[in-house]
Formats: C-alpha cells, structure tokens, sequence
C-alpha cells in the first residue's frame, strides 16, 4: 500500500467524522496568506485558524510569482479579502543553494533552463521584503493593508518584518 492510499484511507475516517457543514466561500477574517509550502508551518495552530478563515496560498518561497499574484488578484477581486500577511521562515530550502550553480545543473540535465526564477536568497527578511516590493508594486493587488513576517520552524514564534 502506498503512501497514498494510506492518506485515502485517513480521509474515509475522517468524513466519517466530520459530518456535513457548509461553509461560505468568502474566507472569514477576509485575509489572504502568501506563504512557503514548507510541511513545517502549521500556520492554523500557529495563528488560531480556522477552516474558512482565510485564503492560504503555497508556494516555494512564498514568493509572489505570477502565479501567486493571480490568486491574490482573484482572492480580493472575487472573494472579498483586504488584508495580505506574507509569511516566510526560517531554514528555509531556498537558502540552500546558489540560483546560477542550480539554473546551470538544470540546464545541463534538461537541455535548457527553466522560464521562471528559482528564488534561492541568503537572508530571509531581504527575501520578505522583496516579495512585499514585488506586491506592492503590482497593478493588481490592492496593497493597502500587506505585511511581512518571518515564521521560526524551531519554535512557532512569527515576527514582523519592517
């Protein structure tokens, strides 16, 4: 059995569980979150969230990648969010590499390299604050109330970046 179907299976108790309840599609708290996929950032028991609080959205990084910027565009355009926390951490992977040394490996083992940025960094609030530079300078997305932070994998702890 693979991990998969390990995780079907976590889901059939689940639902047994959980019961029917409907939740509105507008997040709560009308927040939106750009955040790292990391599997270390439990960003609900961190912050006290709830299912329905707020829109989470994941990537490498937390970077606000076209990709991102589309999400946040449709997450206040349609679904009524003001506020954007971006949330980066400590240890991160994308502190573990050089972008050139791993563009050039890429190339080399593809024939090419990737359209996109990779977003290695050395230090996480500079990396904060581009991506809040990158938002804030965005014609789509309403900036008025977006913040940074770095969250720290060690101890839970989140600060803001100024």
């Amino acid at each position: 059995m693979s991990v998969i179907d390990d995780l079907l299976e976590h889901n059939r108790a689940y639902v047994a569980q959980h019961g029917h309840r409907e939740m509105p599609t507008i997040p709560q708290l009308h927040l939106a979150v750009l955040t790292c996929m990391d599997s270390r950032l439990d960003l609900f028991g961190a912050l006290g969230l709830d299912l329905g609080q707020v829109h989470l959205i994941r990537n490498a990084g937390g970077l606000a990648t076209e990709d991102s910027i589309r999400s946040l565009l449709l997450s206040q355009r349609l679904l009524q969010t003001r506020s954007i926390m971006v949330i980066h951490h400590t240890r991160c992977g994308l502190e573990s590499f050089e972008e050139e040394a791993l563009q050039a490996e890429l190339e080399a083992a593809f024939g090419q390299r990737p359209p996109f940025r990779l977003g290695a960094y050395r230090d996480v609030d500079a990396d904060v604050r581009a991506t809040l530079a990158t938002l804030r300078a965005s014609l789509y997305i309403d900036d008025s109330d977006v913040r940074g932070f770095v969250f720290d994998v060690d101890d839970g702890s989140l600060r803001e970046v100024i």
